[in-house]
């Protein structure tokens, strides 16, 4: 075996099982030696998180191996889709950094479709079923009994296309008729006992308004869109691996006798991506939205991907996450603080560092001239030389955490306590002389004398005290609104949890998802203040706000109000809260 070789099979084993797949196919020349992908999203409601897997494998691998990959919004289902929604999925498309080669729309084929199902009809291979849902549904059978025929199977052809007709003229009213393939009740595949292809839906949809009244199943729309489109990878997540040998059966019917040999699109399945702390069905998001238990689709809170966007993550961020957990063909539940290490992992080289001051309390420096102000150098970003500086003033009275000041300290407390010497980040080491309380014995102003000595830069600067704490100016600062931002839910598997709850006390979702709420999710905290270099910062700026966390500024946020918003914490403290 050549040095080439070897090579070769390490770097293939090193691929995704997909990846593998698309290689092998380019290497038999499946397809004239293309990769086509499209990524089909309903537009429903707003991308999440676990769309983010699928768009970085479907735009991924058409990038890799020089291929396409197509935007097509699966708009079958009038009733809950509109416009507002395909918007928000281009841009958050876009956010990822990655850009469709075409825009199509399931209801580009309307037509097409129509005239596939009306010649389905005429072959014998489907017929208007008028009995109602529950009725086909125990029609079915199960996994080890057969189904039984309905009694329209054999109902005449000229009658069906007749009926089919009037479904889509609006004359019959939704739920009473369906049109259904003829397959075999007795598969052993649930799917292939005649599926309902085409049901009505009176409602006028965003883009053909009222011209259908008859509308395709996805299983039908599907496999018949890829095909049209000239599809070669259909990748779709893991509960489709049932659905994978109707989709090449349709793809056979709709070539109308052509064939297609290694020319055809194919369907392969991986697993989703499933978070705990997290809830990610969109019909569940869309009730937080409507009921008001969030602020909309981009509360930082949600799991949608403008939801991530507006808390401060970045798309680099989401995309090594994906990247780390890969991509398998068994589902997994992983963990949050995976995804909140790879954005922390990002933001260390990109965030500006700024220091702000979120539970104030003012710092007194006694011996420091009153009225005297000096500028000091503080390092953008220590990950980025080419990222330079900034500058930030120092004078009397400073602004510091509450935290980082105690009276009576434990002995291997390093911050500010009486007879204590500590840094002042990119200034003077200080001690502390003591502190000033009100009649309720709360601490209102903290003393201490500064080294002229120790300016940070300066030849005396050297000497070492154990602790380092950050500061803005009271005269120089800017006051801000923070917004801490945590996990949504304090269960660790919201879905299965939700279900429990339903089932004990027959709620509704709304209130099973009541009890599961975390109340500490949002804490907004109004007296806090930031230095004065943060009044140009614009929404999306990745900020580190030293010793505290990661911050961004929020769309809300004005000159006048400034308002940031927590992207994630320096450290996780989840993983300790829950040992």
């Amino acid at each position: 075996m050549t040095e080439q070789t070897v090579s070769e099979n390490a770097e293939k084993k090193s691929l995704s099982f997909i990846e593998q797949i698309v290689v092998n196919d380019l290497s038999e020349g499946k397809n004239g030696g293309r990769v086509q992908t499209r990524f089909p999203p309903e537009p429903n409601g707003y991308l999440h998180i676990g769309h983010a897997k699928a768009i970085c494998l479907d735009f991924g691998m058409a990038k890799k191996y020089n291929g396409v990959c197509n935007l097509r919004f699966d708009d079958t289902n009038p009733t809950k889709e509109d416009v507002e929604y395909v918007e928000a999925i281009k841009e958050d498309i876009q956010w990822l950094g990655f850009q469709w080669g075409n825009e199509y729309y399931a209801s580009d084929y309307f037509q097409q479709l129509w005239d596939f199902a009306v010649d389905l009809i005429k072959q014998g291979k489907a017929y208007i079923d008028e009995q109602s849902s529950e009725e086909i549904a125990a029609q079915k059978g199960t996994t080890t009994q057969p189904g039984t025929e309905s009694p329209y199977r054999n109902r005449p052809v000229e009658e069906s296309l007749e009926l089919f007709e009037k479904m889509n003229r609006g004359e019959i009213e939704e739920g009473r008729m369906v049109l259904r393939a003829k397959i075999d009740m007795a598969n052993p595949n649930m799917h292939f006992r005649d599926p309902i292809i085409y049901r009505v839906v009176n409602h006028p949809h965003h883009r053909t308004g009222t011209t259908w009244k008859a509308y395709p199943m996805y299983d039908f729309a599907h496999g018949q869109s890829d095909y049209f489109e000239g599809v070669t990878h259909s990748l779709c997540t893991l509960e489709f691996v049932p659905h994978r040998p109707l989709y090449d059966l349709f793809v056979d019917w709709v070539k109308n006798g052509e064939d297609l040999d290694d020319n055809r699109p194919r369907q392969y399945e991986f697993n989703k991506l499933n978070l705990n702390y997290t809830l990610m069905s969109k019909r569940n998001l869309l009730i937080l939205v409507k009921e008001g238990l969030v602020n909309g689709w981009d509360d930082p809170r949600m799991p949608t991907i403008c939801g991530f966007r507006r808390r401060g993550y970045s798309p680099e961020s989401i995309r090594n996450f994906v990247d780390k957990i890969g991509y398998t063909t068994y589902d997994a539940l992983n963990d949050f603080a995976l995804l909140e290490s790879a954005v922390r992992e990002d933001l260390n080289t990109r965030a500006t560092r700024v220091s702000a001051v979120i539970n104030p309390v003012k710092l007194v420096i006694t011996n420091y001239p009153e009225g005297q102000v000096e500028v000091m150098e503080a390092i953008n970003n220590p990950e980025d030389p080419e990222a330079g500086t900034h500058t930030i003033e120092f004078s009397h009275e400073l602004w510091i955490e509450r935290e980082d000041f105690m009276e009576d300290a434990p002995k291997k407390y390093f911050r500010m306590t009486p007879g204590q010497e500590v840094r002042l980040m990119n200034a003077y080491i200080v001690k502390c002389t003591g502190c000033k309380k009100d009649d309720e014995g709360n601490v209102v102003e903290v003393y201490a004398e500064y080294d002229p000595d120790t300016k940070t830069g300066m030849p005396g600067s050297n000497r070492k005290v154990k602790g380092t704490l950050h500061w803005v100016s009271c005269a120089h600062c800017l006051k801000a609104e923070v917004r801490l931002y945590d996990r949504l839910w304090k269960v660790e598997n919201p879905r299965d949890e939700m279900a429990a709850i339903r089932e004990a006390k027959g709620c509704d979702a709304l209130e099973a998802m009541k009890e599961m709420i975390n109340p500490d999710s949002l804490k907004v905290l109004t007296e806090c203040y930031v230095e004065r270099y943060l009044s140009e910062a614009k929404p999306l700026d990745y900020l580190q706000f030293r010793r505290i966390g990661y911050f961004n500024v929020d769309k809300e946020s004005t000159p006048e109000h400034l308002i940031f918003n927590r992207t994630v914490s320096l450290k996780d403290t989840w993983s300790k809260m829950n040992k």
